[in-house]
């Protein structure tokens, strides 16, 4: 999965991609690209349980774009993130800056990018059908989203059929992304207020939006410390966990994500799929054979491992379970798939 980072100049978009990465700003004039390894308990018990030679946990590509610039005739912020799978806007939250008017500043721009987009393919959508049969789904499609974008909807609140999604899906609509907004606040604000909070609660709300205020630099000093003197750092800042998990939950969420684990000797790994996602289809992600040859699942919930301790007890209690290839995967399913190729 990829994100595409955005925001103004100095409101802490690169303190949050590296807060997320690890990774420092990237040379002017190209966008940064970092991956997040995403923390998480439940693997790390399971590497306790199994001490594989490898630990591999969920993971997610992150774009840092250039700032963006009011004005500019070809937004150049854009550049790298138009096949993101969601966006996360990074505004400022300390008591100068006014959050909600650059989180308007930034979402009004996508709009008029996709406004253009619909724009263009509806006028040669247009001229098509002057000369040939064209597909009347699209050429509505595209005035119903354009029309709509023109009363101030932005798309990704709008309801539309499977069929109609795939056919927007393929324009790479900004709008229709699933956004993260973080506001990016100075440590004291963390529990508390920042300014334009109601705003943009509310404009979330009415967009189905996610919101994470993150402290990023004070949050990124302590997620260098050994994992043993995190809590207390935490605990001053009153936090229950670091910003790289409140920004990866809140992706998760968006995209509809879940995750399920393989354990073993050799390692054990996090693996990152649609919720609602197959058996079968769930296969796939390790290797195109598995699916191909897919015969059943040996599927155990995290949940009853953990409490019981070992596979074999498992086994013993009943909750060892054999699924088939339309069995929809759970969060935290622990899995062996048996194939035949």
């Amino acid at each position: 999965m990829k994100v595409g980072i955005i925001g103004l100049p100095q409101v802490g978009k690169t303190s949050v991609f590296r807060l997320l990465t690890g990774n420092g700003a990237a040379a002017k004039g190209r966008a940064g690209i970092g991956v997040a390894s995403i923390p998480d308990d439940r693997i790390d018990l399971l590497s306790a349980m199994y001490r594989p030679k490898k630990t591999t946990y969920a993971t997610l590509t992150c774009v840092d774009t250039e700032a963006f610039s009011p004005g500019e005739e070809v937004p150049r912020f854009l550049n790298g993130i138009q096949d993101a799978d969601a966006l996360i806007q990074v505004v400022g939250g300390i008591v100068s800056e006014d959050p909600a008017r650059q989180l308007m500043a930034i979402q009004e721009e996508l709009a008029l990018v996709d406004w253009g987009l619909l724009e263009t393919r509806l006028e040669r959508l247009r001229k098509e059908q002057r000369r040939v049969a064209t597909n009347g789904l699209e050429l509505n499609l595209l005035g119903k989203a354009r029309d709509a974008m023109e009363s101030g909807r932005h798309l990704r609140t709008m309801e539309f059929s499977d069929e109609e999604r795939r056919l927007l899906q393929g324009y790479s609509l900004y709008t229709m992304k699933p956004l993260i907004v973080v506001v990016n606040v100075d440590e004291g604000s963390l529990e508390g207020q920042y300014p334009g909070e109601e705003e943009i609660a509310q404009w979330a709300q009415e967009q189905g939006v996610t919101v994470v205020p993150v402290a990023a630099q004070i949050e990124w000093e302590v997620a260098q410390l050994p994992r043993e003197e995190q809590g207390a750092f935490m605990q001053d800042l009153g936090l229950s966990e670091l910003g790289i998990l409140r920004v990866a939950r809140a992706v998760y969420t968006q995209l509809g994500l879940i995750s399920f684990f393989t354990v073993g000797e050799d390692e054990v790994r996090a693996w990152t799929i649609k919720r609602g996602t197959t058996a079968k289809r769930a296969a796939g992600k390790i290797h195109s054979d598995i699916e191909r040859g897919f015969i059943r699942a040996e599927v155990v919930s995290y949940d009853d491992l953990v409490r019981l301790g070992s596979m074999a007890k498992v086994k013993e209690a009943g909750l060892f379970r054999l699924e088939g290839k339309d069995y929809v995967m759970a969060d935290g399913d622990v899995v062996s798939f048996r194939f035949n190729v």
